[in-house]
């Protein structure tokens, strides 16, 4: 299946592919911090309401570093409607991840994260023709495996009992649109660079989300919310937006779907982390076979590049 001209056409080369792999290792660190302040501001505050803030923040950030470095050519505004689409679809995870956050806990929300890779793959498939290798699916079981036995802390009766709440079926939903989302970016790319192709996605998703959210931005008491909604509202707008939409989509450019959103597994062991040095506990000793599990996955992702 021929892929639009420029960037998305070409096929990458290895030190492309490289630097793609190191930026999603950067993505599930950043990512993994939302889970944690977004359960702490999640029932502050609107999920339309924050996720406009955020996404007005972060096209300001990535908007000036777009005009700092690649500029804003008009050619990358042809046919806008694909700004729209994914804009439109980030929005949706977004809006659905702050939805599930308001009763799902951060280690709970972030096992329905690790269902994204499988799901990208498919939505791979399907857009791009993008097949699964047996290296690719044996790299994404490990993985998922890893990050059950994470997830989990090492305990199977937790793993037979797993009960789906209404926060984690919500997030769900959120991640389906995460996982079309990333075969999208590299099917309606058109020689963008990455800073100027989300800058425009996260103008068209700003514009979206605050036109369906209208009201609770309206409603919503700006100047009584807490600290931890402004510092989250600052953290996702700067790192888990700005930054991490660009390395998403830098990376989309240079990997296929599966690999790129492999990485999410690493997610559950950085939102461990992050709840131990917030004290929330610290997880049993066998939990770290799961954290090499996922290291593992990825090292039979990286070997299939060859």
């Amino acid at each position: 299946m021929s892929l639009s001209t420029g960037v998305a056409a070409a096929a990458p080369g290895a030190r492309d592919r490289l630097r793609g792999h190191l930026a999603m290792l950067v993505f599930s660190a950043l990512v993994a911090g939302s889970f944690s302040l977004g359960v702490m501001a999640a029932n502050h505050i609107a999920p339309s309401a924050l996720n406009a803030v955020r996404f007005a923040i972060a096209a300001v950030i990535v908007g000036a570093v777009a005009l700092a470095t690649t500029g804003l050519p008009r050619s990358a505004f042809r046919a806008p409607w694909r700004y729209v689409l994914l804009g439109g679809t980030f929005a949706t995870y977004f809006v659905l991840m702050f939805e599930g956050l308001k009763t799902a806990a951060p280690v709970s929300a972030s096992a329905v994260f690790t269902l994204t890779p499988v799901m990208a793959a498919a939505a791979g498939y399907v857009l791009l023709r993008q097949i699964t290798t047996p290296r690719i699916a044996a790299g994404l079981a490990v993985g998922a495996l890893g990050a059950l036995w994470v997830i989990f802390r090492a305990d199977w009766q937790a793993v037979m009992q797993f009960r789906i709440g209404p926060g984690e079926a919500i997030y769900f939903w959120g991640c389906v649109a995460h996982a079309i989302y990333t075969p999208m970016v590299r099917k309606l790319n058109r020689g963008e660079p990455a800073v100027v192709f989300t800058f425009g996605m996260l103008v068209a998703g700003g514009v979206l989300v605050t036109l369906w959210g209208w009201s609770d931005i309206m409603a919503t008491r700006w100047s009584e919310l807490p600290p931890i909604v402004w510092i989250t509202i600052g953290y996702v707008s700067i790192f888990a937006s700005a930054t991490t939409f660009v390395l998403l989509q830098y990376a989309s450019l240079r990997l296929p779907s599966s690999k790129v959103m492999a990485y999410t597994y690493l997610t559950p062991t950085w939102v461990i982390a992050l709840e131990f040095l917030l004290g929330h506990g610290v997880p049993p000793v066998m939990v770290l076979g799961g954290v090499g599990l996922t290291v593992v996955a990825l090292l039979i992702l990286l070997k299939d590049e060859g």
